[in-house]
């Protein structure tokens, strides 16, 4: 059973977190279908500035990562991008992103979205206990990983499997293949405009 106490008539509020590095169209169809099947008011897209999983280097900016989330969501009222984690630096973790949400939107209902492959390790992330009081964790299957079961910490809703990752449109930069398609064209304008990702790891 969730922890968590909602009110009628509850503002309900998906987030959607990650590096975004850079948003691509996965992304938004996750957001897009887990909207849609939850019910959601609208699905806050959260940059972070670093992850404890994630090694930031030949990566975009926070600043460029938050700009390209803009861009892509501009055209859908359902979305919006927070700078929460952005704002108050530090290593994120999805405890601090979820407290201070649930701070800027009281008695919202919080749907926090990840791969089944992120929610499958809850236990590892910090104050996982603290973590299902504050939000209903929702996962996500992703491609090349089996598809999820309800389970007692989590919702699962099946989204579109597009095949498609920032990695990947970060070698592709690299490698001088098109990213059109893989990310939102505004997205696709202000990666070239800015020259992002034409050299750096491949991770």
């Amino acid at each position: 059973m969730w922890a968590h106490v909602t009110t009628v008539n509850s503002p309900r509020i998906g987030v959607l977190g990650g590096t975004f590095d850079p948003i691509h169209v996965g992304h938004l169809a996750v957001a897009s279908e887990v909207c849609h099947a939850l019910n959601l008011d609208r699905v806050l897209l959260v940059p972070a500035l670093r992850q404890p999983f994630k090694d930031a280097e030949g990566g975009a900016s926070p600043a460029q990562r938050l700009e390209m989330c803009r861009l892509a969501v501009a055209a859908d009222p359902r979305l919006e991008v927070s700078d929460v984690d952005v704002v108050r630096g530090d290593t994120t973790y999805t405890v601090d992103t979820l407290t201070d949400l649930a701070a800027m939107h009281p008695g919202a209902e919080l749907f926090f979205i990840a791969g089944a492959d992120a929610i499958a390790r809850l236990s590892e992330w910090r104050e996982p206990e603290r973590l299902i009081t504050l939000a209903t964790f929702v996962a996500v299957a992703r491609p090349g990983h089996p598809s999820p079961e309800p389970g007692a910490t989590h919702l699962v809703v099946h989204a579109p499997q597009m095949g498609v990752s920032s990695t990947e449109v970060r070698r592709r930069r690299r490698t001088g293949a098109p990213v059109r398609y893989l990310v939102s064209d505004t997205v696709a304008e202000y990666i070239v405009q800015h020259s992002l990702y034409l050299g750096g790891p491949d991770a």
